[in-house]
């Protein structure tokens, strides 16, 4: 009924990385309270994704944040100031 194709996993290199999704979900649901209500779950799953994501690129967090303030356009105070009075 479906067209599923099966993927290879490379020898089962990527089964570490997988596992330790799966846990960090597991600990997520576990964590979470029993009742979520309908105006607070969006800032769950906002928590849940930033943590994975955080995880995933763990070694590369300082890399890309003086990537971004070396390629970014520098800010001078009486900029800052401009803002504050507006």
């Amino acid at each position: 009924m479906y067209d599923i194709d099966q993927i290879y996993s490379n020898n089962g290199a990527n089964f570490k990385q997988l596992h330790i999704v799966i846990m960090q979900v597991k600990s997520w649901l576990r964590a979470i309270p029993t009742h979520v209500s309908k105006w607070h779950i969006q800032a769950y799953f906002d928590e849940f994704c930033f943590r994975i994501n955080r995880s995933q690129f763990k070694t590369s967090i300082f890399h890309k944040t003086i990537n971004r303030m070396v390629e970014s356009k520098p800010i001078y105070q009486n900029q800052i100031k401009q803002m504050l009075s507006v």
